[in-house]
């Protein structure tokens, strides 16, 4: 098929041509006394998309799901109780790797499509007097049901329970896209991702640590190798890894963080809004509604839409890439069937998201979804037109 295929699941997102071509070029030594006038400027200006100032950056050769495993090894020790909460597919797995890290998970069980529960964290932090809970594990914004938690009233919470347990957030696929205050929320360890809003291949795990993670580093006792980040820290300040890093990821890297900073921060926040609500007055013209069920913590990165009873997700899918080359996101874990997931983030402009929900109302069309055609693709027309960028 002629054309680019049109990529619209959260992650990996489209890469911008100016990132493509500062990763495309020749090898070379990442030991020689040149190759920190490129990593030093990286690592002083990661910390900026974490919103941070106070916290140091770790680049891996890896995932952000890499960077759950670094995360818990680098601050607990085998044994070590965590809470955690559990409300959809990245959550899920964030526990699975505490658990299978030899850590004992306390699991809050919360509906799929509801936002964290600030006020159980707090009551059960305040139940823990002998502090025996170490960490808390939160997803910042759960991509499969397109749910966003507010973190600063998860910090509030543990605030006032007087706790002292570290505060863990993967913001695989809100960092760089959403709203995110590593030092405004006392987060401990940030999670992230080079494959969603930092806009690159997949390929880099990142991760922002904030002073009190740092000093716990040292006092952790879970065997660690690679993923160990006292090797770093030994290295990072001079410009150096370990071993070899992923060198042409590097200078994508550096290109997204220019794009970035050049856009700023607050302006591509508001960029992801705008666009976000585009597509859910998109999808309430459609007679559906998103899976997240609160209209305050529905994301500005992915959007998860409900079929009708009766209609198959996967086929809408399926239809949607074998006939018109547009690629939505899957329904994961007990959500497979039931929803698609149209992703919104990263380098898009209103022209490409509509572009996006054309192709999805002809698929729904195909599918035998019963919407007017032309509806949804409408409202979001307004809705740019009478907003600014």
């Amino acid at each position: 098929m002629s054309g680019r295929n049109s990529l619209f699941v959260p992650g990996p997102t489209n890469v911008p041509d100016r990132i493509l071509r500062a990763m495309h070029r020749a090898q070379e030594d990442h030991r020689s006394s040149s190759f920190p006038a490129l990593t030093l400027g990286i690592f002083a200006d990661l910390p900026k998309i974490f919103g941070s100032t106070k916290g140091q950056a770790f680049i891996f050769p890896a995932s952000g799901t890499a960077m759950w495993e670094t995360a818990i090894v680098n601050a607990l020790s085998p044994g070590d109780r965590v809470l955690a909460v559990r409300h959809g597919m990245f959550s899920h797995l964030f526990i699975d790797t505490a658990q299978r890290m030899g850590m004992q998970v306390e699991v809050i069980e919360v509906e799929w499509g509801d936002a964290v529960p600030a006020g159980t964290i707090e009551e059960r932090l305040k139940q823990d007097t002998a502090g025996e809970i170490k960490a808390v594990l939160v997803v910042h914004n759960e991509t499969a049901t397109g749910v966003t938690s507010d973190m600063a009233a998860v910090r509030a919470a543990m605030n006032a329970a007087g706790h002292e347990a570290m505060l863990m957030v993967d913001g695989v696929s809100s960092v760089a896209s959403l709203d995110f205050q590593l030092d405004k929320w006392g987060v401990d360890f940030a999670i992230s991702g080079s494959q969603k809003g930092f806009m690159m291949p997949a390929g880099l795990g990142l991760l922002c640590v904030g002073p009190k993670g740092l000093a716990a580093i040292p006092k952790a006792k879970s065997p660690r190798a690679f993923f160990d980040l006292r090797d770093h820290i030994k290295l990072n300040g001079d410009g150096y890894f370990p071993y070899t890093p992923a060198l042409s990821h590097l200078y994508g890297l550096r290109e997204a963080l220019d794009m970035l900073l050049e856009e700023g921060m607050p302006a591509v926040i508001a960029r992801h809004r705008r666009l976000a609500e585009g597509v859910r007055l998109a999808v309430r013209a459609w007679g559906l509604h998103a899976c997240a069920k609160d209209p305050a913590c529905q994301s500005d990165t992915v959007t998860a839409v409900v079929v009708p009873d009766g209609a198959d997700a996967e086929r809408v899918r399926d239809i949607a890439f074998r006939r018109y080359d547009l690629a939505l996101g899957a329904g994961l874990g007990k959500l497979r069937g039931k929803v698609f997931r149209i992703g919104h983030l990263g380098d898009l402009n209103p022209l490409m998201l509509l572009g996006a929900l054309a192709g999805t109302e002809m698929t729904m069309a195909d599918a035998g979804i019963p919407i007017v055609a032309g509806s949804g693709v409408a409202a979001a027309q307004q809705w740019y037109r009478s907003t600014q960028a």
